[in-house]
């Protein structure tokens, strides 16, 4: 098997267990791509039809109100990563994904996702654990930015499980990310480091 769709496979295994039939429901579906730095996976005002997982590379997603944007995840490997409600709803999508790097992914029509969901018990759970998963990471997302202050949402940043984002991202797209400006963020991090 190519060693991406095994990596696709194993992590849909930590959250369920497929049977080799149940998993070859998906398996001619999926395709491996190579996007370059810049490039996006979703575009804003465009209908979303794939679900990608991240097999090397980092990506961002972001939304644009009057020409700036605004950035509010980011996804490494190991990480699905699609316009979710875009792919349900069938609507234009509000959001951008873009890769921040080179990155290698697998990516799957969602219409055959559903139909997974339709003939196995163990694919319709998965969907329904990855609908959680989602709806839990935007609740903390708003809460962050509607109860804590700038300075918080970067303390609970530098105490998170998400180090990679300190690791690998630009600074000036994690004061995006945190709703500040780059100088801000500077500010922020000489008075916690004094």
């Amino acid at each position: 098997m190519n060693p991406s769709y095994r990596s696709l496979r194993n992590k849909i295994q930590e959250m369920i267990t497929l049977s080799d039939d149940e998993w070859n429901l998906l398996l001619p579906h999926l395709q491996e791509k190579t996007l370059r730095k810049n490039s996006l996976f979703a575009t804003e005002g465009k209908i979303a039809k794939e679900i990608g997982f991240i097999i090397n590379g980092n990506m961002r997603h972001y939304y644009t109100k009057d020409g700036e944007e605004k950035t509010t995840y980011f996804y490494f490997e190991n990480h699905f990563v699609c316009d979710y409600v875009s792919c349900i709803s069938k609507k234009p999508g509000l959001l951008t994904i873009e890769c921040l790097t080179d990155t290698t992914m697998v990516v799957f029509p969602y219409e055959k996702i559903q139909a997974c969901h339709q003939q196995s018990l163990n694919w319709s759970h998965f969907g329904r654990m990855i609908a959680e998963y989602i709806a839990s990471g935007l609740e903390d997302r708003m809460a962050g930015l509607l109860l804590l202050s700038p300075e918080e949402r970067y303390l609970q940043l530098l105490k998170s499980n998400k180090q990679k984002i300190l690791e690998r991202i630009p600074q000036h797209l994690i004061a995006n990310y945190l709703g500040i400006t780059p100088v801000s963020l500077s500010r922020i991090r000489n008075r916690i480091q004094q």
